[in-house]
């Protein structure tokens, strides 16, 4: 950890080297990067709005559809911008900056479903005693633990690789800043650094998933002893969850839980983790939940009401 570091800036690759490609580009994630902030953006106004979303999973779906709109925000209109200029280029700080913002809030992402989860569980597997389990105190106890918990995570990572000397080459083959490059362009012996990337990203994902899934699992299997209407109504709110935790752990999974090196499918399977999730989550949450579609109904009846005045 001796030599010094020289490096101010970095020079990032991008998605593609093609400029008819980067064009098509700053088309396709302009329009999904806006959806994503509207979609999620929506989810929170009608949940605000709303008296009849009041339960706890709403809440948890609010601060999930925030986490939603910052995570991609980290990252993606920097690559937009970016489709525009031959030297793609981030200074030191900024990449840190980039770093600990993705991780924050993806980490934060993984321990809001976690909650999600747990308040799912509680709902169906012990449902008398869900309203003194799951009181509002506790709640707002599992999201700022969530966001807590995130901060934590990424800090971590950020304080590790900020103090590691980088001393040249400092081209990153990938669109953002992000640990595993980083550490390739470190001009120091990054095994150990690597191994607590490993337990600190790769493990919270591998852990969370096998969590969630365990507790899906305990679901189902109480289901059966419900009737049609119950199993019906249970299975359609977990479908959901169970496609979003797909959706947001496989991704991280391949990514974090594997040796310090990058392979030439990383770009693409972490431009899917920031890019497909926070899009695809307003439209899972709510295209089979009539509570809140109704909820958004009354919305754009009292927008359109109030605009008539």
């Amino acid at each position: 950890m001796g030599a010094k570091n020289n490096v101010t800036e970095f020079v990032l690759f991008g998605l593609f080297q093609s400029r008819e490609m980067q064009h098509a580009c700053f088309v396709v994630f302009s329009l999904f990067h806006v959806l994503t902030v509207l979609g999620n953006l929506l989810v929170i106004m009608t949940i605000n709005a709303s008296k009849t979303l009041s339960s706890p999973m709403y809440l948890f779906l609010s601060h999930l559809s925030f986490a939603d709109m910052c995570y991609p925000s980290a990252t993606t209109p920097k690559m937009i911008a970016d489709t525009f200029v031959e030297r793609k280029i981030i200074s030191f700080n900024g990449c840190m900056t980039q770093l600990f913002s993705a991780h924050f809030f993806g980490g934060t992402e993984i321990f809001l479903l976690t909650a999600m989860a747990y308040d799912r569980y509680v709902a169906i597997c012990r449902p008398l005693h869900y309203t003194t389990i799951m009181d509002r105190r506790k709640c707002d106890l599992l999201a700022g633990a969530s966001w807590v918990a995130g901060f934590l995570h990424s800090i971590l990572q950020t304080l590790l690789t900020v103090q590691l000397p980088f001393c040249g080459p400092n081209e990153i083959d990938n669109f953002f800043c992000d640990v595993h490059p980083l550490l390739k362009l470190a001009c120091a012996d990054t095994y150990v650094v690597g191994l607590i990337v490993v337990a600190n990203s790769g493990m919270i994902s591998l852990v969370s998933f096998l969590v969630l899934i365990l507790s899906y699992v305990a679901i189902l299997l109480n289901l059966r002893s419900r009737s049609s209407e119950g199993r019906r109504k249970a299975l359609s709110t977990c479908g959901s969850h169970i496609i979003t935790v797909l959706l947001v752990l496989v991704p991280p999974m391949f990514m974090y839980i594997r040796p310090s090196t990058t392979l030439a499918a990383d770009k693409l399977v972490i431009l899917f983790n920031i890019v497909m999730p926070p899009l695809l989550n307003p439209l899972i949450y709510t295209l089979r939940n009539n509570e809140v579609k109704n909820a958004m109904r009354k919305l754009f009846r009292v927008e359109r009401g109030l605009g008539d005045k």
